[in-house]
């Protein structure tokens, strides 16, 4: 037996429904759970850029050479002129990658 036996027949106009599939391609579900979600309440967002996926590897990046530099700081006691200047950089990159945003 199927876990949902009610089936609901609704009629749309055709602006409608393409307004409908359209929310439902932006959620990144498909149609039948975008509209269960919406009947439960439930706030959608729209699916993250493509991008996005990249920008939080670059930053996991920058996060993992800022971690090892203050680990190399703390290891010696003291931050050198090019530690500083590391770090100074990858917080510039940090800040244009938000600006992006």
């Amino acid at each position: 037996m199927r876990k949902r036996p009610i089936k609901i027949s609704l009629r749309l106009n055709e602006q409608e429904h393409e307004h409908l599939k359209q929310q439902a391609m932006l959620s990144g579900f498909p149609m039948e759970v975008f509209l269960r979600a919406l009947i439960s309440g439930m706030n959608l967002r729209s699916r993250p850029l493509a991008e996005y996926a990249e920008i939080r590897r670059q930053l996991a990046g920058i996060g993992n050479n800022i971690n090892q530099i203050a680990h190399v700081v703390n290891t010696r006691g003291f931050a050198t002129k090019e530690d500083i200047a590391a770090v100074t950089t990858a917080q510039r990159v940090i800040w244009q990658i938000a600006k992006r945003l």
